[in-house]
């Protein structure tokens, strides 16, 4: 007998094979019960809707994806490790275009896939390190959120570019432009061309939630006052 699992597996199989092959319209809920072997009503009790459908292809095609950022061994080197991150996820909409497409092609505020929130938070930790070596020019949330939504901007018009025409160089330019703006470039102990006391708060900023000699109400206030010096 097949197992509820099984079914579900099967169903996902079906569904990203769809995909992959014919784009996201094609994922119709009675496309994929008729090649999964399986009844409408089995489908909208494991996965709600063809959202839900959706969603859960979404997260399983992210799995790979993710297991791989997070195992990116630091370099020593932040900033870089930050260009690394860039680099595969970039890599990854390339490779499956129609996933990374369903993902963030079309969103929908405050509804996105656990995976995509996952990856988020690998950038966020990517970003953290930066800040804690002292070489973050602008607030975490910001210069996480610049690279995001540059790094999927990009990703979504190389995917839309034909695959001979694409500009991998330009790329690069829209990569090392976001770094540049939201990184110093020079690792500690070299001259730096900002206000070192804005650099002095950020990274303070980020290593507020570790400091164990402030109660929380200090330091709240503490981050209030960084974030008045940071914004300036």
């Amino acid at each position: 007998m097949i197992s509820v699992n099984d079914k579900r597996e099967t169903i996902l199989d079906v569904a990203a094979d769809l995909l992959a092959r014919e784009g996201r319209d094609a994922v119709s809920t009675r496309a994929v019960c008729n090649a999964a072997g399986v009844q409408a009503p089995i489908l909208y009790r494991l996965f709600g809707d063809k959202q839900g459908l959706l969603d859960a292809v979404a997260d399983r095609g992210l799995r790979s994806y993710l297991a791989e950022k997070r195992g990116l061994t630091p370099s020593g080197d932040p900033v870089e490790d930050l260009r690394r991150g860039w680099d595969l996820h970039l890599g990854f909409g390339l490779a499956q275009p129609s996933l990374y497409a369903l993902i963030y092609g079309s969103p929908r505020p405050g509804a996105e896939p656990e995976g995509a929130k996952q990856a988020a938070r690998i950038l966020a930790g990517l970003v953290r390190r930066v800040a804690l070596a002292g070489r973050l020019r602008v607030p975490e949330e910001r210069a996480a959120r610049a690279v995001h939504a540059a790094g999927r901007g990009t990703t979504l018009a190389l995917i839309a570019t034909p695959e001979a025409e694409r500009d991998m160089d330009a790329a690069r330019i829209v990569r090392e432009a976001v770094i540049a703006a939201i990184a110093d470039p020079a690792p500690n102990g070299s001259t730096r061309g900002r206000d070192d006391v804005v650099t002095g708060a950020i990274t303070l900023k980020a290593a507020l939630a570790d400091l164990k000699a402030l109660s929380p109400a200090e330091a709240r206030l503490l981050g209030d006052w960084l974030d008045r010096i940071i914004g300036g």
